[in-house]
């Protein structure tokens, strides 16, 4: 299975791609905004993709054509207006949802928020609310697909290394979760059929990654 990664040169889609290519099972393809970070990928022995998430789909697309599944791990980051949340989050997630149905890629991963609900956006902070808006709309725009989605919604998120051990469930206590261990989740979810028309939450716990997909 060949996966393209949307956002691959952030601190999750790193980590993703360094996995997937210690995975006999899968291929990476890297989609990222600069030539410039393409070597990382390429040494990684990794396929590479320019494509700017405020472009068009035509071009998202084109980067889809020769792939099994599309992963969205991209973000604004916190240090962005509501203007580059909405352009990134929104609606650079439903470009990439839109790209990968004209490719006719099946298979579609989506990084989103912990809590994505209507109340989760009322008691949001005024700072973060945006955040929360765009990402309640992008998981809405992927579940009225008919791709095989896969909605994961993770803690807090650290730079801690991965630990390999979550609670992973559709609603768990807030907490912490290693980037890397998301990471690990999306792996595992590429590798397992039962993780398709599911979303769940991911924090820090007691079970192994796998056996807490097992368990979906």
């Amino acid at each position: 299975m060949k996966v393209l990664v949307f956002g691959a040169n952030g601190q999750i889609g790193k980590h993703l791609v360094s996995l997937i290519r210690k995975n006999d099972k899968l291929e990476a393809k890297a989609a990222i905004r600069k030539e410039e970070q393409a070597d990382y990928f390429k040494d990684l022995g990794a396929d590479v993709a320019i494509v700017n998430l405020e472009g068009e789909i035509e071009d998202m697309a084109k980067a889809a054509e020769d792939v099994d599944a599309v992963v969205f791990t991209a973000g604004s980051g916190p240090n962005t207006g509501k203007d580059k949340t909405i352009m990134v989050d929104l609606d650079g997630a439903v470009k990439t949802i839109e790209a990968a149905k004209q490719a006719n890629v099946k298979r579609y991963i989506m990084i989103s928020s912990f809590d994505t609900t209507r109340e989760a956006i009322q008691s949001a902070p005024e700072s973060f609310a945006p955040y929360v808006v765009a990402k309640h709309y992008a998981d809405e725009w992927l579940r009225d697909t008919d791709l095989d989605y896969t909605i994961i919604h993770p803690g807090a998120l650290t730079n801690e290394a991965g630990k390999n051990q979550v609670e992973l469930a559709e609603q768990v206590e807030r907490g912490e979760v290693p980037r890397e261990d998301i990471a690990h989740v999306i792996l595992e979810s590429l590798l397992n059929d039962s993780t398709i028309k599911k979303e769940f939450q991911v924090v820090s716990g007691n079970s192994t990654i796998e056996d807490a997909i097992r368990s979906l």
